[in-house]
């Protein structure tokens, strides 16, 4: 499992998911470009003393990004896409996720194109009440990748209690 951010626009945010891509083992791909500059001491400044504990791929493109997905290094297979927007069709707690599965995240202020979306495995969302406009990208991050560790049991095992 991955998470993926398309050209992410808030530190803040970024430094979150990445914290939260740390403590359950899971890669981030971050799709340049991005809003702030994405530097060690950037993602520090917001918070994210866990950066040497996460897997980091950065692309400087969407395309460079896809190609590497699609064609990845020996020892792994190809992921399927799965784009979570407010434009989804499919309520993420009814999709049937896979261990391999790339969940990508748009920018904060803007989603992703449409030719991205047209590129999706899939595209899931999160049931909200009618009338209000998106959840928080970091927080949408936790809820869906919470469920596709659980579907897969890809949550880390706890150690041993002593």
């Amino acid at each position: 499992m991955k998470i993926a951010l398309y050209q992410p626009d808030i530190p803040q945010n970024t430094g979150t998911i990445l914290r939260l891509a740390a403590c359950l083992g899971i890669g981030v791909d971050l799709i340049e470009p991005a809003g702030f500059p994405m530097s060690d001491r950037a993602f520090r400044r917001a918070g994210m003393d866990y950066l040497d504990q996460v897997e980091i791929n950065r692309h400087k493109s969407f395309q460079d990004f896809n190609e590497n997905r699609q064609n990845p290094p020996l020892n792994e297979s190809p992921s399927r896409l799965i784009l979570l927007t407010t434009r989804g069709d499919i309520p993420y707690c009814d999709f049937a996720f896979q261990p391999s599965d790339t969940l990508l995240l748009g920018r904060e202020t803007a989603g992703v194109p449409e030719d991205i979306h047209d590129l999706a495995d899939a595209c899931l969302l999160i049931p909200m009440r009618p009338g209000l406009r998106s959840i928080n990208v970091a927080v949408t991050a936790a809820m869906v990748v919470g469920e596709a560790l659980r579907q897969t049991d890809g949550f880390p095992k706890p150690a041993p209690v002593m």
